[in-house]
């Protein structure tokens, strides 16, 4: 508008009277500090805040090289907009943006995601853009919200909640003192973009976000601190989630009587934990849904099938049994992976997944039932051959698969958690039979690298579901190795329950290879409760029962653990001579590994008969096949009466050096209690020794006692089964 009339030029007939009305053109309002408020409770994110400062710090180093974009990725309800809101804040607070900050919500999961052009309106306007302005055409709109941003001092765009690169490309400014900072559930790295990945909270984070929530509603709410082990259990069951925890305190904050136990067991015991994390306004199940439904067919039918796998980490070999494939759904793996929804696990080839996603994914795939079906069918089958492969002898047919030990060894270490837990499923009727044959094909591992909580599990899972089904013998054979894995971890006379009831099965049956196996474990059962002659009777039954069937395996076996027995008793010329029978029938087999055992076993007869030479002859060859062999635990045991030989003889540098090895082999195979005693040992060597009336005891020495888990049978042959 001019800002003056012109009478100029004019015919007048009259007074004239000049009236003109003034307007002044506002500037149109602007939100260049639109943050939302910071979360409450605000924690455990110290790293990832730091990396956000750094990233956004005009003077930090590399400022001339400054990356434009960083994007914070996660699973949905991990804390994206909230790490991003604080280090906004923490940005604006120092100074770095005085253009001012710009907040806008792309709703990338939901139904109607807010556009690129949609996006540059809304920035435009806080931009102080008045509405008639902004252009009609998204090119226009970007090149006009590229020039308003080049007169501006440094900018801080936040965009929240993107799905795609193509929602933030065109919300990127030119120049390098604006800076864009992205949250998605996606990782998005074509937008060349720092990448900073969230997971879940640490355990200690989890617990101080659930005080200070609390504490938020209400200063004096104390119940986190006074109910600290609640809490933390509360924590686990929240999946240490951000969302799942700020629930949580809403439901506690609503009910000032409840307890954090209450809420805690609640939670525990709900047959849909995701339906109790919902407080009205918010819900786990509601967050992850939002990303389930942008999934293509595929991934989200593998993401369900997924939640299936029975162990904390998904082989991409089982991926594709889950999913009916021939070959790894990698490309679909990989989709979810970038969607957070999956991550790589702690192996090579394997993945993982959050538990609540998992709970979310097993509710999508509650009813199918042919994926677990084949899942244990392919375990059962590759368990069965790594079980031959480990029992194997020359002469013996050749495993598939599993050209070696070293083979099945590591395809076994990679899937036990998964085989362990597999074996659980044996509680449903339908998968009881062949959750009991699974079982058997892991003990000889299980023992092996000993993993005896393991061992204990499948073994009591199968035992239950054998008698369920009135599978005796198989039954019989459970109750085998869980005496054994019993007697292992110190819990003698269950271990002599769980024999008897294996021996008074395998007489019902008249199985008597699988009596007289029964036998010798029982024998070494009732040796560990010092009930030494009902051993030695024991083990004579079995040996006779071995030898009226032929089966000179188990004569051999039944001669080692009698040799020990009479050591215990004091008989030692006796003992000798039942472990050189042991001794000449393994290696009449040519096997080579037990006779090891009785290697050993004969170097301590030795050395109590006073043989200190051909003692050590005997450990040495013991030593020579245990290494080949990689029996770590062998190897201490002899390493360790080496040692003890070397002390006895009044050579403790030996002696030392011996129980310094042995701790090395022993921690390699999973006995921290040997490895400690050891060490000990050593120890003792080299402390000067303290004036005493009491001499310092002889430690025993480290005997080694055969107890091989029976060999397995197919379920659809239990007549031709030996146990």
């Amino acid at each position: 508008m001019s800002d003056h009339v012109e009478f100029r030029g004019g015919d007048y007939l009259g007074t004239v009277i000049g009236k003109a009305e003034y307007r002044q053109q506002a500037p149109a309002p602007t939100a260049l500090d639109a943050l939302p408020p910071s979360a409450a409770g605000f924690t455990g994110r110290d790293e990832e805040l730091g990396r956000l400062r750094a990233a956004l710090d005009p003077a930090g180093p590399g400022a001339e090289q400054a990356v434009l974009v960083t994007a914070v990725s996660g699973l949905g309800g991990i804390g994206k907009t909230a790490l991003a809101v604080q280090a906004a804040y923490a940005a604006r607070e120092a100074g770095w943006f005085p253009g001012g900050v710009l907040f806008v919500d792309l709703h990338g999961y939901d139904d109607a995601p807010v556009t690129a052009d949609q996006a540059l309106q809304s920035l435009l306007r806080a931009l102080g853009v008045e509405p008639e302005h902004i252009p009609a055409t998204a090119d226009e709109r970007a090149a006009l919200y590229r020039s308003v941003l080049a007169n501006r001092e440094a900018v801080l765009i936040l965009t929240d909640n993107a799905s795609s690169p193509d929602q933030v490309r065109p919300l990127l400014p030119g120049g390098l003192r604006h800076r864009v900072l992205v949250t998605s559930r996606d990782r998005l790295p074509q937008l060349g973009a720092r990448l900073v990945s969230l997971d879940q909270l640490i355990p200690s984070a989890a617990y101080e976000l659930l005080d200070r929530a609390l504490r938020i509603a209400d200063p004096d709410d104390s119940r986190v601190v006074e109910e600290a082990e609640a809490a933390a259990r509360l924590a686990e069951l929240c999946g240490h989630l951000p969302l799942a925890l700020q629930i949580a305190v809403a439901l506690l904050a609503e009910d000032p009587g409840k307890s954090v136990a209450e809420l805690a067991d609640e939670l525990g015991t709900s047959y849909d934990r995701l339906a109790a994390l919902d407080d009205g306004d918010r819900s786990v199940r509601a967050a992850f849904d939002l990303s389930y439904r942008r999934l293509p067919a595929g991934q989200a039918r593998l993401l369900s099938l997924l939640a299936l796998a029975p162990g904390p980490e998904v082989s991409e070999e089982v991926a594709a049994v889950l999913a009916g494939t021939e070959e790894p759904p990698l490309r679909d793996l990989r989709a979810l992976a970038r969607a957070h929804l999956v991550e790589r696990g702690n192996n090579r080839g394997c993945w993982r997944m959050h538990d609540l996603v998992r709970a979310f994914g097993a509710g999508v795939a509650a009813g199918d039932t042919e994926a677990r079906q084949r899942l244990l069918a392919h375990y059962c089958r590759w368990a069965g051959e790594a079980d031959v492969r480990l029992r194997w002898f020359p002469g013996e047919r050749e495993p598939e698969r599993f050209a070696t030990r070293a083979d099945a060894l590591a395809w076994l270490d990679r899937e036990r958690a998964g085989l362990v837990a597999a074996v659980q499923w044996g509680r449903e009727e339908r998968y009881g039979e062949t959750a009991v044959w699974l079982a058997l094909c892991l003990c000889a591992y299980l023992l092996w690298r000993r993993h005896f909580d393991d061992m204990i599990a499948v073994t009591s899972a199968a035992q239950q579901a054998a008698h369920a089904s009135g599978d005796r013998q198989g039954e019989g054979m459970a109750s085998n190795n869980l005496g054994i894995a019993l007697r292992e971890m110190g819990h003698p006379q269950k271990a002599l329950a769980a024999h008897i009831r294996d021996r008074d099965l395998c007489q019902e049956l008249g199985d008597r290879k699988g009596e007289a196996e029964a036998w010798d474990n029982l024998g070494s059962a009732l040796a560990t409760v010092e009930r030494i002659e009902e051993g030695i009777d024991a083990f004579l039954r079995a040996r006779e029962l071995h030898q009226g069937i032929g089966n000179r395996r188990g004569e051999a076996q039944a001669w080692n653990n009698l040799g020990n027995t009479l050591l215990e008793a004091g008989r030692v010329e006796e003992a000798r001579d039942a472990l050189v029978r042991s001794r000449d029938l393994y290696q009449a087999l040519g096997d080579r590994h037990n006779a090891s055992a009785a290697w050993s076993n004969l170097g301590i007869a030795l050395s109590e008969l006073g043989q200190t030479d051909e003692a050590k002859e005997a450990y040495g060859k013991a030593l020579t096949i245990r290494l080949e062999f990689e029996d770590w635990y062998g190897v201490g045991q002899t390493l360790e009466n080496l040692g003890l030989e070397y002390e006895e003889t009044h050579h403790p540098a030996e002696a030392r050096a011996h129980y310094l090895r042995a701790a090395d082999t022993y921690t390699r195979a999973n006995a921290p209690g040997e490895a400690a005693r050891v060490r000990a040992r050593a120890a003792a060597l080299t402390a000067p020794a303290a004036p005493t009336d009491t001499p310092a005891p002889a430690s025993p020495p480290a005997r080694t006692t055969d107890s091989a888990p029976p060999a397995p049978h197919p379920p659809d042959a239990p007549d031709t089964a030996a146990q």
